[in-house]
């Protein structure tokens, strides 16, 4: 008798941005569906009536319950607790309904709002959690700025999130340095996230250029990099800096003409939707992130045939890159050793196309095919 594919429900917030998180998810879902036959189901909270960003197989539901909790963007802090509060019962009615109805043999969480009340869901399905972010900076309530009131809050909240953690059937985080650090669970495995390219080429090393994806934001340390490219300026000639990423571009424009970059060797693009003709018409690619949760850039660049420099910031430069064979790796947050290595590769050409060849077979192991597999084995173990 042909046994039933397995039915797993992915709880994710939205699906509409071009973010990370969602290209991975987007990428695993279509793969089990396709290769392996899994029936799955995507349910999201934000969005509605949104497009997806990344194109989703037809095998593959989507229920958006319409909960709205990117309102909590603009609420003050207090006001926040009580729109939180009510949306948190509202989700948490919505969501049993709708698995109580399916009846997934697993339901995987991307460990956001529905971590607080997911296990006490008696539908039958065993639960994962999967974390994008090492735990250092998940849900990170910056306590050292804040007031009494949200040192408190996130004191207890963080006792509370252990507690259910622990309830899940698995954990499974990017890097076996963030396995390390959930010490109180013995419930975690390290599945890497997947190669999101397959590129037809790699970069032939000819392009005077510095590339760099990442969201204009505080933790991609675009400041950072803004400021090691003043130091590599002064030191190479001919060499430009490309920057492609979502957000507001305007803080760093600013910084740039305060450190006085010329504008003929920098840009700050806006996001690019072909991200491997990016790669491709480059011969260098850095990473200049305060923290990472995995940095799947890293392995695009690296698929491209593009050597990395990058911060050794916590956690997942070092679980791709082996430093001074295929990248190099620099003290977290030094903006003259970044800018050290840049001009090193910038001035030794052979040095970058050993790297670079170096780096495409190094991603290998992060190919679908293979992280798939091991989705495959802990699901069924389950």
């Amino acid at each position: 008798m042909k046994q039933k594919p397995l039915k797993i429900v992915y709880l994710t917030p939205a699906l509409y941005m071009a973010g990370g998180v969602e290209r991975v998810l987007t990428l695993k879902a279509n793969y089990f569906a396709e290769h392996f036959g899994y029936d799955i189901t995507i349910i999201l909270t934000e969005g509605k009536d949104k497009p997806l960003f990344y194109p989703l197989s037809d095998k593959i539901r989507v229920i958006n319950l319409n909960i709205g909790f990117e309102e909590l963007w603009t609420c003050s802090f207090l006001k926040k607790i009580f729109v939180y509060l009510n949306k948190q019962r509202k989700y948490k009615k919505l969501l049993s309904e709708q698995l109580m109805r399916l009846h997934p043999d697993i339901t995987v969480s991307l460990l956001r709002r529905e971590i607080n009340f997911l296990n006490s869901i008696h539908d039958g399905s065993k639960k994962v959690g999967e974390l994008h972010i090492n735990r250092a900076n998940y849900r990170n309530f910056n306590s050292e700025q804040a007031g009494i009131v949200k040192r408190l809050f996130s004191k207890i909240w963080s006792g509370k999130l252990l507690s259910h953690l622990k309830k899940l059937d698995k954990m499974v985080v990017l890097t076996e340095k963030d396995q390390k650090a959930w010490m109180e669970l013995d419930n975690v495995e390290v599945i890497p996230d997947p190669l999101s390219l397959q590129p037809s080429n790699i970069s032939h090393q000819s392009f005077k250029r510095v590339v760099a994806i990442a969201r204009y934001s505080h933790e991609k340390g675009i400041d950072l990099l803004l400021q090691a490219w003043a130091l590599v300026e002064k030191r190479t000639d001919g060499w430009r800096l490309d920057v492609y990423g979502d957000g507001d571009r305007s803080s760093y424009e600013q910084q740039a003409q305060t450190l006085g970059l010329n504008k003929c060797r920098y840009q700050l693009h806006e996001r690019t939707n072909d991200v491997e003709k990016a790669y491709l018409e480059s011969s260098l690619f850095v990473l200049s992130s305060r923290f990472e949760g995995f940095g799947m850039v890293i392995t695009e660049a690296m698929a491209c045939g593009l050597p990395v420099v990058t911060f050794d910031c916590p956690w997942g430069p070092r679980s791709i890159i082996t430093d001074g064979t295929d990248g190099l790796l620099v003290e977290n947050g030094n903006v003259q050793a970044l800018a050290n290595a840049l001009v090193r590769l910038i001035d030794d050409e052979r040095l970058r196309c050993s790297m670079g060849q170096a780096g495409v077979e190094n991603v290998k192991r992060f190919c679908i095919d293979r992280i798939a597999e091991r989705w495959k084995v802990l699901f069924e173990s389950l």
